[in-house]
């Protein structure tokens, strides 16, 4: 998919006057990170602009400037669809295909307002006016450092803009650990620390402000949960969600847990399972060439990079991680390949 130019988009803004700015579900760091980044420029641009959220975002994400201005669609139904309705340009973060926001994705499908797609994750779909899209992206908080640097400079990027930013570019490399992070990415964080990104403040607001519940939660899913079947390199965890109401689960108290388990030696496939109202979410992560993308899209309703996919299944708890062990004879060869 080919880059809309900078002249267009520049046109775009200039001219509109309302705008939304919409992510996917369960919002996370990038989701969060680029959307406020944005919001923050269109408002220095003097554009009456919204953020719109599916769901809630994590408690640990709320530090960030204008985080609780979101507007939540999920029971503000109403509310949203006349931010929608009358927005005349509506940008679509860290997604995109509708079908990842559900009812939210139609009312934007049917709305006369123009669609902007700024995103790094694989096989946009093709229904949208226009695109900032590059899957080589670390994540869509670095396309948002790019996209106003090109529409305008260096220079607009101001410290609340840096802050999002930069939660975004490290939650999504993984603390600048991930095959993702790339020599431009550093580049972009560099400059954003120059425009005031806290980087010591922001890995600690992330990290290291968990609940009691959140880390006894981490420590009963890798001491009572965490399978692992050697003979295909891969690990899954699944909770119940009797036992996330245990520890008192809030969103984003498994954020992460997926990864511990390819911190193992010769684990090369990590999946985690999660039961909430009769629906089951899962995270998929990988090491070196096994694609978790294909794997999550191919039987499992989701997507997302090689290494790091989200997907979803109707089937019950068991029943999902069942069909899970079922699959990964035919992968063997893919998981043990150099």
């Amino acid at each position: 998919m080919q880059k809309t130019p900078f002249s267009n988009f520049k046109k775009l803004v200039s001219k509109a006057e309302t705008i939304s700015i919409v992510t996917h579900v369960n919002p996370d760091g990038d989701a969060m990170g680029s959307s406020l980044g944005l919001y923050h420029y269109l408002k220095t641009k003097g554009k009456n602009v919204k953020v719109i959220v599916p769901n809630a975002f994590p408690d640990f994400l709320a530090w960030m400037p204008a985080s609780k201005q979101a507007m939540v669609f999920e029971g503000n139904e109403e509310t949203v669809k006349k931010q929608i309705n009358k927005s005349d340009v509506v940008f679509i973060l860290d997604f995109n295909n509708y079908k990842r926001i559900d009812v939210l994705g139609e009312l934007i499908r049917n709305s006369t307002s123009k669609k902007v797609v700024i995103d790094h994750h694989q096989k946009p779909d093709t229904v949208f006016d226009y695109y900032f899209h590059d899957e080589n992206a670390s994540s869509t908080s670095e396309l948002i450092y790019d996209f106003v640097c090109g529409i305008d400079s260096k220079k607009a990027v101001d410290k609340k803009m840096a802050n999002c930013l930069y939660t975004g570019i490290m939650t999504d490399t993984g603390s600048f650990r991930f095959a993702s992070t790339t020599q431009k990415t550093f580049q972009v964080a560099a400059a954003l620390i120059e425009a005031g990104a806290q980087n010591a403040a922001i890995y600690a607001s992330v990290n290291d402000d968990y609940t009691e519940n959140r880390l006894k939660l981490l420590g009963y899913c890798i001491y009572e949960k965490l399978v692992f079947i050697p003979e295909y390199k891969a690990a899954y965890m699944a909770l119940s969600e009797a036992e996330l109401k245990k520890f008192g689960f809030k969103k984003g108290d498994t954020e992460g847990i997926v990864n511990y388990a390819l911190s193992v030696s010769g684990i090369e496939l990590s999946a985690f399972f999660s039961e909430k109202e009769g629906a089951i979410r899962i995270s998929f992560r990988s090491k070196n060439k096994f694609d978790v993308n294909k794997f999550a899209r191919a039987h499992f309703s989701g997507g997302g990079h090689i290494n790091a996919a989200g997907a979803k299944s109707d089937l019950s708890l068991k029943d999902t991680v069942d069909k899970f062990i079922k699959l990964l004879p035919q992968y063997k060869a893919e998981l043990f390949k150099k």
